[in-house]
């Protein structure tokens, strides 16, 4: 099976270079990028008829931007992406794709830079390190500014 680049699809300034990158390297090793979107949960039980509601519009919300991300993808890697939407927070999204999926070989990352820091995600894996993905797992962390000729140059 093909190496697979799994991508946390959010709405930061640095997602760009993060998919870019991804892309791009799955291109140059014939593997595959991987998509993750993570929905917020709920756990209001009395509000049950409004929870499925928000539910199936978040996942539809979702479903329509994997879509438009995902043309992006494949343009730049050459292949469909694999698009994989989970509830939780991002941090057990990921422990659940990559525990679901053992072709998933590395995770990619962009960094924020300036004032806000480098990102709750890339925090996390430097606090948590091998124990962030749950299985040993190269994690990739890009600049947030690089640009399409950097990522070029790269991948």
């Amino acid at each position: 099976m093909p190496r697979k680049f799994l991508v946390v699809v959010d709405d930061s300034p640095e997602f760009g270079a993060a998919l870019g990158y991804a892309a791009r390297r799955a291109k140059s090793t014939g593997g595959r990028v991987v998509l993750l979107r993570a929905l917020p949960g709920g756990s209001d039980e009395h509000w049950s008829g409004v929870r499925d509601e928000i539910r199936r519009q978040q996942r539809e919300e979702a479903e329509a931007l994997l879509t438009r991300i995902g043309e992006e993808a494949a343009e730049k890697s050459g292949a469909a992406p694999i698009f994989l939407i989970e509830e939780g927070d991002p941090q057990d999204a990921i422990r659940k794709a990559v525990g679901a999926d053992p072709d998933i070989k590395i995770l990619v990352l962009a960094a924020g830079s300036g004032s806000r820091g480098p990102g709750p995600l890339v925090s996390a894996v430097l606090k948590q390190g091998g124990a962030f993905s749950g299985r040993k797992l190269p994690v990739t962390i890009v600049p947030g500014e690089l640009t399409e000729a950097d990522i070029e140059d790269l991948a």
